[in-house]
């Protein structure tokens, strides 16, 4: 599944392809599509995008090593696309959103119109059904059923972190 929008990167990339122009037509594509399906916001389509950009720059999901982090990777001749499967695909995105929205993730998503992980591979199936994201031969739409509870992954589960203040002064 390759990426469409500029990945998630918390280091500054030397550059990149897409426009801004290109940005805005990506984005109204999305708009489109989610108006036409109904069921997700634009802002789920374009944070599972994200997600996968995320998964495949930061995590190194379906890669050797991640790319884009490293002052000798080429982004004029980057390596082929990863691949990444339902399951990792569906775990990147739980990651992804306790990273942005913290024990808010759940119900971001749920205002989206994302209530489980069946809602992603609704939301991927619907971009590859349109050219926006690839799939393998072996992928299947129920590869992203039931992965995990959204109570569960995202409240429950959720770990915060407290830092110790510094007794060294």
């Amino acid at each position: 599944m390759p990426r469409k929008f500029l990945p998630y990167s918390r280091k500054k990339r030397r550059s990149n392809s897409m426009t801004s122009t290109a940005m805005s037509e990506a984005l109204r594509r999305l708009a489109e599509i989610a108006t036409r399906d109904g069921r997700y916001s634009v802002d789920a389509y374009v944070f599972v995008q994200q997600s996968l950009a995320y998964a495949q720059f930061e995590l190194g999901m379906g890669r050797p090593r991640p790319f884009g982090v490293d002052e000798d990777d080429d982004f004029e001749n980057p390596p082929p696309e990863a691949h990444l499967t339902g399951q990792q695909l569906c775990e990147a995105i739980r990651l992804y959103a306790a990273e942005l929205y913290g024990l808010m993730a759940k119900v971001v998503l749920n205002s989206w119109g994302v209530k489980t992980t069946s809602d992603f591979g609704e939301i991927v199936y619907k971009l590859i059904e349109v050219g926006e994201m690839t799939k393998s031969e072996t992928d299947r739409r129920e590869d992203f059923d039931g992965h995990y509870d959204f109570t569960e992954a995202f409240q429950r589960d959720y770990k915060i972190s407290i830092l110790e203040p510094d007794d060294s002064e």
